[in-house]
């Protein structure tokens, strides 16, 4: 992943309403949510809703598709586990990671 994009969805995150808004699509997993079910989900004014949703899309987290007469929203998986790789590349220099930190060398 391209550091630029790095940036770009870190700052759409960065935000405590729009990281509720990608975790509640994380969850919804590939079926993903319309506006009316996130709004159930996450206490918000819709107004709110669009606009923070149309933040996570341009950042590229978020994939809308039009189904019928409704938005289905998702989220990019793909671009979560991008970022993801990106932030842990050289994570205890290439080997895995202890899970208990005190027995730990690296980090």
């Amino acid at each position: 992943m391209e550091e630029n994009k790095v940036v770009q969805a870190l700052a759409a995150l960065a935000h405590p309403l729009r990281l509720r808004v990608f975790r509640a699509l994380v969850v919804a997993g590939p079926e993903g949510a319309t506006p009316g079910t996130l709004l159930e989900t996450i206490d918000v004014p819709a107004t709110s809703l669009s606009f923070h949703l149309k933040e996570l899309t341009s950042s590229g987290l978020v994939s809308q598709e039009r189904v019928s007469r409704n938005l289905r929203y998702r989220a990019a998986f793909d671009q979560m586990e991008g970022l993801l790789s990106y932030l842990t590349e050289n994570c205890c220099a290439g080997e895995p990671c202890a899970v208990d930190a005190k027995a730990s060398s690296c980090c």
